[in-house]
């Protein structure tokens, strides 16, 4: 029997290296069901004596990874993964377990959706599953389901979609719409999990062999957070003044009220402005979000990443701008793979759309602690990259775990498609998210700053820079155009602009260049 189409038992087996059934009372049902559907008890007894399962669903605790979860494995040869009202109350106490114990939960979903012979009854055992998702995601707890062939109806638009990271089998058979219940014309290959990551409504297609070993890493990365019973959440410093940037300003207070070595900008040696990696925010690089990271009940910031490039600052404005666009200089492919030991990619932004030339986001493992990371990777961000951003910083905060953000763009995606997909109510909802985030946010520029498009993915006085970075209002070319000067003035615009890193430094604009 192919993975896609194991049993409940066969699947648990393929991801747990062990399981515990949790005990449940089943209740009373009248002779074939709350309808009297004719034969609907002989056929649950068929399908039980097939299976050896009582029910659709076989609910459990398991370690995965390392990590004790609560595993809820569809029965598919029982009445086809049906969720009937038995189906429903072993779901509601699986997710009850879980908010008891404090566990990640992991459905491993393979259903054709709600069970025909107990009708609405049947249906509206969705909206009590969907009310015990809510009260676990409220409760802080991880939701990473599995994606089995095949996963339609209420299963995939419950359990399934309502995940917060999502992954699926190869081949495996997805969608709101059953087999049997599409247009006849409608094409398959919509319908498959490949096609769900290609619209950003599941996050990763991986292989059965891969399984067990994603799933853990998974679930070790999204566990590591501080939970919000215990969690400081201080809100994120205001933006910088200048007066913060002058050497004699006396040292700010991070979010514990410690504080931090004043920032300046680098000076022209590149020799860094404080602290080992440059950072200018004391010798770690910088958390900002408060001390020890084993301090109970505090999401200390993520370290500033060191620079990667050319050494030395620009000399002029048009020489930041050419550093910052040559095609040598290191992207966030680079940082990301000096950061991080492992890291698990998120995709899609779950309204339909994936940006995956504009903006890379994920979690990662960095110095032991898991950090989620958004990077711009130095082309146009399309608003699907922007809303899978947002939803990146909200999984974030919910888990406890602080955000590393990497700005490099030239702008925001601005052709007639971006405007239809909603880039500036996109744009907005990344500015508000970032606002008001609950854990750190530490941002380094690494390339291109362009415009709102960038300062979207910046936090507010937590923003360090490279010095093959520069950070503009607008493009010099676009200033000049605009002011009416020939193409040769750029160059002196760029200059007037003030956006080589020094200069946004002394501006205050960031707190320190990430010199080296």
């Amino acid at each position: 029997m192919t993975p896609g189409r194991a049993s409940a038992r066969e699947v648990i087996a393929l991801v747990a290296d062990d399981f515990v059934r949790l005990p449940h009372e089943e209740r009373p049902s009248a002779p074939d069901g709350p309808l009297g559907w004719p034969g609907y008890d002989a056929a649950r007894a068929r399908a039980a004596e097939r299976t050896g399962e009582s029910e659709s669903v076989v609910c459990g605790t398991a370690t995965v990874g390392g990590v004790r979860a609560v595993l809820i494995a569809f029965e598919f040869g029982f009445l086809g993964g049906s969720l009937g009202e038995r189906t429903g109350d072993l779901l509601v106490a699986a997710y009850t377990y879980a908010r008891e114990h404090r566990l990640p939960v992991v459905p491993l979903v393979a259903t054709g959706g709600s069970r025909m012979q107990e009708g609405m009854l049947a249906l509206t055992q969705l909206q009590r599953v969907a009310r015990q998702s809510a009260l676990t995601r409220e409760a802080g707890l991880p939701q990473v389901a599995v994606l089995r062939d095949p996963t339609t109806g209420g299963g995939w638009a419950t359990l399934g979609a309502g995940a917060d990271v999502v992954l699926a089998l190869p081949g495996a058979q997805v969608g709101f719409a059953g087999s049997r219940v599409r247009p006849p014309d409608a094409d398959p290959a919509a319908y498959t999990a490949e096609a769900q990551v290609a619209v950003g409504a599941a996050d990763a297609v991986v292989p059965a062999a891969e399984l067990r070993d994603v799933l853990g890493l998974w679930l070790r990365l999204l566990t590591d957070g501080v939970p919000p019973t215990a969690r400081v959440c201080a809100p994120a410093p205001g933006p910088p003044t200048p007066a913060d940037h002058r050497p004699d300003a006396p040292a700010p207070s991070d979010a514990s009220g410690a504080r931090t070595a004043p920032a300046v900008a680098a000076p022209e040696d590149g020799s860094g402005a404080g602290g080992e990696g440059g950072s200018g925010a004391g010798g770690d690089g910088g958390s900002g979000a408060g001390g020890d990271p084993e301090a109970g009940g505090v999401v200390v910031g993520a370290p500033v990443p060191d620079a990667l490039g050319e050494a030395g600052l620009p000399a002029t404005g048009w020489a930041a701008v050419q550093r910052a666009r040559s095609a040598g200089r290191p992207r966030a492919g680079a940082y990301l793979d000096a950061y991080f030991t492992r890291r698990l990619p998120i995709s899609g932004d779950r309204c339909g759309g994936v940006d995956p030339d504009g903006m890379l986001c994920g979690f990662g493992v960095h110095q032991g602690r898991t950090v989620a990371y958004a990077a711009q990777t130095g082309a146009a961000t399309r608003p699907a990259g922007y809303r899978t951003a947002v939803r990146l910083i909200r999984l974030a905060e919910r888990f406890g775990i602080p955000v590393l953000t990497l700005v490099d763009t030239p702008g925001a995606a601005n052709d007639a498609e971006a405007e239809r997909q909603g880039a500036g109510a996109a744009i907005a909802e990344l500015f508000g998210v970032v606002a008001a985030a609950r854990t750190p946010i530490t941002t380094l520029v690494i390339g291109e700053g362009g415009s709102g498009g960038a300062l979207a993915l910046a936090a507010p006085g937590r923003t360090w820079a490279t010095p093959d970075s520069y950070f503009s209002v607008i493009a010099p070319e676009s200033a000049a155009a605009i002011l009416k000067r020939p193409p040769a003035e750029a160059e002196a615009t760029a200059d007037q602009l003030r956006i080589r890193p020094q200069d946004l430094a002394e501006l205050g604009v960031i707190r320190a260049t990430n010199a080296r």
